[in-house]
C-alpha cells in the first residue's frame, strides 16, 4: 500500500497564526508519498508516527515530488502520510491531533495549520490550534510561485518573532490583529473570486511582515519584479528570511512574471492549488 499527504503554502497569516489567530492555508499538487520498506535519510517523522500508534517493527519509506527546501511543508505531510498507511480507516480528526503532537515534539514550535492542511486538503481558514477549521468554497487560485534559493529554518524565524513580542508586546500585539483583520478579508474576498483586492490584501499583509522583520533582500526584490511585471499583489509564504514568495495574477500576466521573478533570481515552482488531503494511493 501506498498513501500520499500534498504539502502546502500559507497565503494569509503568517506569524499571527503561532499566537492563535486564523490564517488562510491551500494545499498544493506536489505529494509526499509513504510506503513500506527500508527509509533512508531523515526518519524521525516515520519514526515517531511507527511509535505513536504502536506498530513498532513495521518500516517505512517515504519519496517526494518536491523538494524539502522549498518550505512546502514536508514534515507535516510525511507524517501526516505515515499515519495514514499505518492506520488506513482513522479519522481526519485523529490523524491531525497525533501528527501535530509529533511535530511540536520534534520541531518545539508550530502552529499546526500545515498538518492540517495536509490532512483535509483544499484550501482553509485555520487557527486556535485547530478549534477552528473551516474549508473555503474555491476551485483554483491564480497562484505563482518564486523560491529565493535561500533555505530558512522555521523555529529560528518563530523564535526570533518571538522575541520581538517579548520586548515589544504592544505594537507585535497589534500588528497581529491588523493582519487577523487581513486574513478575515482575504476569507470573503477570495470566496467572491475578486482577485484583485485579494491581490491588495496581500500587500498590505506583506507591509505587517516587514514590520516584524521576516522579509529579506531577495524576498523583496522578487516581490518588487512580479508586482512590476502585472501581479495584483504579492508577499512572502511562510516563516520568511528565504523559502517562497507568492502573488496573485491576471492569466494574461502569467508569462510576464514568471520572466520577471526568474530574471531577479527566482525560481518558479509549478504547482496547482487546493489539492486533495491525505489519501490512499494505492
Amino acid at each position: 500500500m501506498t498513501t500520499s499527504a500534498p504539502g502546502k503554502l500559507l497565503l494569509f497569516g503568517d506569524h499571527a497564526v503561532v499566537y492563535g489567530h486564523p490564517c488562510i492555508v491551500t494545499a498544493i499538487s506536489e505529494r509526499l508519498y509513504v510506503s513500506e520498506g527500508e527509509a533512508a535519510g531523515d526518519t524521525r517523522f516515520l519514526d515517531a508516527a511507527i511509535a505513536a500508534w504502536g506498530k513498532q517493527g513495521t518500516t517505512l519509506s517515504a519519496t517526494s515530488t518536491f523538494s524539502g527546501k522549498y518550505g512546502f511543508g514536508s514534515s507535516s505531510a510525511v507524517t501526516v502520510a505515515a499515519l495514514k498507511m499505518l492506520r488506513p480507516n482513522a479519522t481526519h480528526k485523529e490523524i491531525f491531533e497525533t501528527a501535530y503532537k509529533i511535530v511540536l515534539d520534534i520541531q518545539g514550535v508550530g502552529s499546526g495549520f500545515d498538518v492540517a492542511a495536509a490532512t483535509v486538503g483544499g484550501t482553509i481558514l485555520y487557527g486556535e490550534g485547530g478549534k477552528v477549521l473551516e474549508q473555503l468554497p474555491i476551485k483554483q487560485i491564480p497562484l505563482l510561485v518564486g523560491y529565493t534559493g535561500v533555505k530558512v529554518d522555521t523555529a529560528t524565524m518563530v523564535k526570533s518573532v518571538a522575541q520581538k513580542r517579548e520586548k515589544e508586546p504592544e505594537k507585535v500585539g497589534r500588528i497581529f490583529e491588523a493582519i487577523e483583520t487581513i486574513v478575515l478579508e482575504a476569507k470573503e474576498k477570495m470566496i467572491e473570486g475578486d482577485w484583485e483586492r485579494v491581490g491588495r490584501l496581500m500587500d498590505f499583509n506583506q507591509e505587517y511582515l516587514r514590520d516584524l522583520g521576516v522579509s529579506s533582500e531577495k524576498l523583496e526584490s522578487l516581490i518588487v519584479a512580479a508586482k512590476a511585471a502585472g501581479a495584483w499583489g504579492a508577499k512572502l509564504s511562510g516563516a520568511g528570511g528565504g523559502d517562497c514568495m507568492i502573488c496573485v495574477a491576471p492569466e494574461d500576466k502569467k508569462e510576464f512574471i514568471e520572466e520577471a521573478i526568474t530574471k531577479a533570481g527566482g525560481e518558479v515552482i509549478h504547482i496547482s492549488t487546493n489539492a486533495e488531503g491525505v489519501r490512499v494511493e494505492s
